[in-house]
């Protein structure tokens, strides 16, 4: 006990104290993961932005180079000065402008002309792709290269193309990329913050919930206070939160029933030797008895006997039974008229009672069963009628137990009928499930239950046919044991089948 008592507290220990750590909970790898996925996101929005900055930075370049030309070309640009040219280009942040209108190209200013243009770039047919990677090229390679920049303006039919180092270009692409990419970060924090708080209110806050009930009643499943409290919703979380409820009530009840049934157990083993000692004696007295020459007792002598030798047996196989090990049914032939015969003697049914007990089974009737095991049945079955209608006080009411056989082919049918109040409905929904079947209050419900499970071992069903108006009726159906000819028969037959087989 002391050892189980340690090993409880240790399971209680590490129950309560199993906290899952910040770092690798749920919620750091949701807020992690949304933020990862919404700068995914925002990469995939970059990329494209990034190459459509550099292609209107490029194109307002090429629209302030055409109003400077325009200008030119409409006063007299041969006659600007040096420093007027320069004045002109540094306002258009280009190093030559020239245009190309009606088959002729005309250069309006220049400042120098650079020795080589590393790059000629037609904003009239750059596609998506490619202005993607120029951009990138010029963003991550560029700052020392000098960009030939053609295309129209606007309506206009004239070319318009200027020269100018890419260095202003790139510092313009960078200072937007940083924009972009803060304000992207802002834009993560901000929705993952949203999605963490909605999410951990809907999911992860009832999953932690559910944890937390998981630990406390795995520590204490005894206690009914751990059993967790289902939320009104209808989504899987709310599902899963009845069914872990409905788990733990019914491993709740399963303990409590287990540890009534420990319970039982170590009162009967502790009653069993003493028990054994008294019906000893009893039948010591009965074995004189047997001797008397009065014919009363001389006719009662006998069902005494068998009596206590049944009580004997029981007492001896209480052990076994608390050890839920039924041994198994030692088949004979019996005729069910005389064991129901013992049934009704062993009830001792009293007159004052009014109960009449009918024993309907025709006398040659015979089942392939095993005589204690299914004398149980009978008894408990019997037993419980009984009881049922002995409840009732009214004096007028028919109080009768019917017992009645037939055969169906190779297997017997036994039913028992009474006329008491039938089964509540409580009792009906457990009917044969320990502890809860008991039609009566203080009862234990084990009657059907050992019933059932003994019926069971004979490869047969019990079932209730009918409860309620005044009848209650139970059918059990018994199949009859295999013969050893029809043993051979089907082992003949099989060894048949194989050499047709193997011929084939």
């Amino acid at each position: 006990m002391a050892e189980e008592s340690r090993q409880a507290g240790g399971r209680t220990e590490q129950g309560t104290g199993r906290a899952v750590p910040l770092t690798r909970g749920l919620s750091t790898k949701l807020l992690l993961l949304t933020i990862l996925f919404v700068m995914a996101a925002e990469v995939l929005i970059f990329i494209p932005s990034v190459a459509n900055f550099g292609h209107q930075w490029m194109e307002q370049r090429l629209r302030e180079a055409s109003i400077v030309g325009r200008v030119l070309l409409d006063g007299r640009a041969d006659n600007l000065s040096r420093e007027a040219s320069n004045d002109v280009l540094m306002t258009a942040g280009v190093s030559a402008i020239a245009v190309r209108d009606g088959g002729a190209s005309r250069l309006l200013v220049v400042s120098q002309m650079p020795p080589a243009v590393d790059a000629h770039i037609d904003l009239d047919d750059t596609g998506p792709l490619e202005a993607v990677l120029g951009a990138f090229d010029t963003l991550f390679f560029g700052g020392d290269r000098i960009l030939r920049i053609h295309g129209h303006v606007g309506q206009s039919t004239a070319r318009y193309e200027v020269i100018l180092p890419d260095r202003q270009l790139r510092s313009a692409m960078f200072i937007y990329a940083r924009n972009v990419a803060g304000l992207s970060l802002l834009i993560s924090l901000f929705t993952a913050t949203l999605v963490f708080y909605a999410i951990d209110r809907i999911m992860i806050g009832p999953i932690r919930a559910m944890t937390r009930s998981m630990l406390a009643f795995g520590a204490a499943p005894d206690n009914a206070e751990h059993i967790i409290e289902p939320e009104d919703r209808g989504d899987e979380i709310g599902i899963a939160e009845v069914e872990l409820a409905e788990m733990q009530k019914t491993l709740h009840r399963t303990l409590g029933e287990r540890k009534r049934l420990a319970e039982l157990g170590l009162a009967v083993s502790k009653i069993n030797h003493d028990m054994r000692n008294m019906l000893a004696s009893a039948q010591l007295i009965s074995d004189r008895l047997a001797m008397s020459a009065d014919p009363t007792v001389q006719s009662l002598a006998p069902k005494l006997v068998r009596t206590l030798d049944r009580a004997v047996a029981y007492s001896q196989g209480v052990i076994a039974y608390g050890r839920a090990q039924e041994a198994p049914p030692s088949r004979r032939r019996l005729r069910v008229a005389q064991l129901v015969e013992d049934v009704q003697a062993s009830l001792a049914i009293d007159p004052a009672t009014g109960i009449e007990f009918v024993n309907e089974v025709e006398p040659l009737l015979e089942i392939d069963a095993d005589a204690e095991q299914f004398f149980r049945v009978l008894s408990n079955l019997c037993r419980n009628a009984v009881q049922a209608m002995a409840g009732d006080a009214d004096a007028a009411l028919v109080r009768r137990l019917t017992v009645s056989a037939r055969r169906e082919e190779l297997a017997a049918r036994i039913f028992v009928a009474d006329t008491g109040p039938g089964l509540p409905p409580k009792a009906r929904e457990n009917l044969f499930t320990a502890f809860r079947g008991s039609a009566r209050a203080g009862g234990t419900g084990l009657g059907l239950a050992i019933a059932q499970e003994l019926v069971r071992a004979h490869g047969g069903e019990i079932e209730l046919v009918e409860s309620g108006n005044g009848r209650t009726l139970f059918c059990i159906s018994v199949p009859d044991a295999p013969r050893e000819e029809n043993r051979m028969a089907e082992s003949l037959g099989s060894e048949a089948a194989g050499s047709r087989q193997s011929a084939k």
